[in-house]
């Protein structure tokens, strides 16, 4: 891997000049593409025509990735034990791992916040007795938006506590993936899960 410093030269193709031109490097604040942030102080291949940015050499990966790892919030919750084993027998019977419930988890937040899904009496999970029991286990869960769709979610359910929501999660897809078995939904994650390994 060559390793490039500030002031170096090459070409490369530039799709604003929409042709090779002269590229300088520099360091600069780079914008990601879908405006949720910004990589700061960074080196890249920058156009000597037009001045925009045409490069990313491979040794700046780390630092566009240490920023992308930043905006990928945490959520972490406790819940009581059988909750995890709940998740593990929703991930086997999908053909995945225990390392499926993450996703598993923020599928559902997806789709329940963004109205994919019914929010209509999923309260009622709460009153279950498999909602009770001792918080034992924790339930971490990393996504760019994750939090952002906890939060509309809480509003849309009136539901305050980040654990009771994710009881409630845990809990609807208990019943739709182990006691109902809905199929559509099932077909849906069986897809995704098989894309996943």
């Amino acid at each position: 891997m060559k390793i490039f410093r500030v002031g170096d030269t090459q070409k490369a193709a530039c799709n604003l000049c929409k042709s090779f031109s002269d590229v300088t490097f520099k360091l600069r604040n780079v914008p990601f593409s879908d405006k949720s942030g910004t990589v700061k102080n960074v080196l890249v291949g920058v156009c000597d025509s037009c001045d925009s940015v045409v490069v990313l050499p491979h040794q700046s990966t780390p630092a566009v990735r240490k920023q992308l790892d930043v905006q990928r919030k945490a959520l972490e919750s406790r819940v009581p034990a059988h909750m995890v084993d709940i998740l593990n027998l929703a991930s086997y019977e999908l053909g995945a791992g225990a390392d499926f419930n993450q996703s598993l988890i923020k599928y559902y937040i997806h789709a329940l916040s963004n109205g994919e899904m019914s929010t209509k009496r999923i309260t009622r999970f709460l009153d279950s007795d498999l909602a009770k029991g001792e918080s034992e286990k924790r339930i971490s869960i990393k996504g760019r938006y994750i939090v952002e769709e906890l939060e509309r979610l809480k509003v849309i359910t009136n539901i305050k506590q980040t654990t009771d929501l994710i009881k409630i999660i845990v809990l609807k897809i208990n019943d739709d993936l182990l006691v109902k078995k809905k199929p559509l939904v099932t077909k849906q994650l069986k897809c995704i899960a098989s894309a996943s390994y």
